[in-house]
């Protein structure tokens, strides 16, 4: 008997086991990549480099990771290849009807492990983030054409991203009533940790304003404009993109804009036509990874056997505050403002996803009890032992998300006497060339100590 109820545990193992790596059917994202993430936010680029694990989240999170800690640490090349193959598996996964097909597995194999074993699926502001660092790597190598692209694809892919994880959560809800585990899930709910106010999370002010700029630099003044609205609808006290939007408003002449963004944030004084304008964007610190939230259940049955069930879900603690001093530009400090809250996303982003993870977890404890039931019947105490011990090491948060992005982003905007600059802090320096009626556009990204950075010329204002 004890032969059966070990043969039976091993089995629902393996079935399971069969797409999840040992660390992913034991532990979970976070604490494999605790290293490197560790290494990102003391600035140590290289290190983070190093100890990057191995695909344990499959190739698109792999690529990601990879490109976005190459970007910083200046391997561009090495980021940019990483990048477009993280671009590549996602079109595949879009696209391929057999990931549909092998997904019905995996859907059965987390019943019995964790979530671990879902397909990876980068969420709506991931995609975004991945086609922005996509450009980025375009314009350092002086290709403007290429980053267009980029923020093109960015807008689409989040559109499409966003439908379908709309319909994943309507699905969501109706097997949530149909099962009557309505009342489980928000009981759940109202236990789980406050992840924050929806308020400023959904768009990704960076990646407009930066879309903007691109636009501008090509000459097309119309889609400048109205990714310029986009940001200011995202960021409506930054300072800099109210003034870009009053830049563009008056020169284009849009008069129905006009007298509200000037009631609002005042008119727009032109400067000199000997100066260049400077625009900073100013990546600070490291995002949150999410971590390890579990609540514990008793359950017995009619033979009075009882087992503790946790429910493991990911959750994200209270970011601290690492506030940044001001670059310095020829010496002077610069002012900056935010313009997008990469961890508020993140929050967010999760927030949205609990209803369908929750519900997933409620299906898992049922499916669990079930083999443990089955387990003693064969073997008595013997068998609940194993069935719980394997319930117990198994059930892991599914803490997979892009982890080596910054926690938030500023930006920064002067305009200067044409000449050439230094952009310095904490003893690090990077050029920056400026040309009268043209722009200049200056990416920073500061962890730890540390920071690193390139300048590029723009087209004209």
């Amino acid at each position: 008997m004890l032969k059966h109820a070990v043969v039976a545990v091993l089995s629902f193992g393996l079935v399971a086991c069969a797409n999840l790596s040992t660390q992913s059917l034991f532990s979970h994202y976070s604490a494999a990549n605790s290293k490197a993430h560790q290494a990102m936010q003391q600035g140590l680029y290289q290190q983070a480099m190093d100890v990057l694990p191995d695909a344990p989240a499959g190739e698109i999170l792999d690529g990601m990771e990879r490109g976005r800690v190459g970007f910083v640490a200046g391997h561009y090349p090495q980021s940019f290849g990483a990048l477009q193959a993280a671009d590549s598996a996602v079109k595949e996964q879009q696209h391929q009807a057999r990931i549909q097909v092998s997904e019905g597995f995996n859907q059965v194999g987390s019943l019995l492990t964790n979530d671990n074993m879902i397909t990876y699926r980068p969420a709506d502001y991931e995609l975004g983030f991945l086609h922005l660092y996509l450009a980025l790597n375009y314009l350092q190598q002086r290709n403007l054409e290429g980053a267009l692209v980029e923020v093109r694809r960015a807008n689409q892919v989040q559109e499409a991203a966003k439908r379908q994880r709309e319909d994943e959560l309507a699905k969501a809800a109706k097997e949530a009533r149909r099962k009557g585990l309505d009342q489980n899930l928000g009981a759940v709910l109202a236990r789980y940790p406050d992840v924050g106010s929806a308020l400023g999370n959904i768009q990704n002010g960076y990646l407009f304003f930066l879309s903007g700029v691109l636009y501008e630099a090509d000459g097309d003044l119309n889609s400048a404009y109205i990714d310029y609205k986009r940001a200011l609808a995202v960021a409506p006290e930054n300072p800099f993109v109210a003034e870009t939007v009053l830049r563009l408003a008056t020169r284009m002449r849009m008069d129905n804009d006009l007298p509200a963004l000037q009631a609002r944030y005042g008119k727009y004084q032109p400067p000199s036509a000997s100066t260049g304008r400077v625009i900073v964007f100013d990546e600070q610190g490291v995002v949150s990874a999410r971590d390890d939230w579990r609540l514990p259940i008793w359950l017995t049955d009619s033979r009075g056997d009882g087992v503790i069930y946790n429910l493991t879900l990911p959750y994200y603690r209270t970011p601290s505050n690492n506030a940044f001093t001001p670059l310095q530009l020829n010496g002077k400090p610069l002012v900056d403002s935010t313009v997008a809250d990469v961890d508020g996303m993140a929050r967010y982003s999760l927030q949205e996803d609990l209803p369908m993870i929750v519900l997933r977890q409620a299906l898992r404890v049922a499916a669990k009890n079930e083999v443990r039931k089955t387990a003693a019947r064969e073997a008595n105490d013997v068998g609940n032992v194993l069935t719980n011990i394997f319930n117990t090491l198994t059930e892991q948060p599914d803490t997979r998300s892009w982890q080596s992005l910054p926690a938030s982003v500023s930006i920064a905007q002067q305009d200067v006497a044409a000449g050439h600059y230094d952009l310095a802090w904490n003893g690090h320096q990077i050029d920056v060339d400026v040309q009268a009626g043209r722009t200049t556009m200056v990416w920073v990204s500061r962890q730890g100590n540390q920071l690193t950075g390139w300048s590029v010329l723009l087209g004209g204002n």
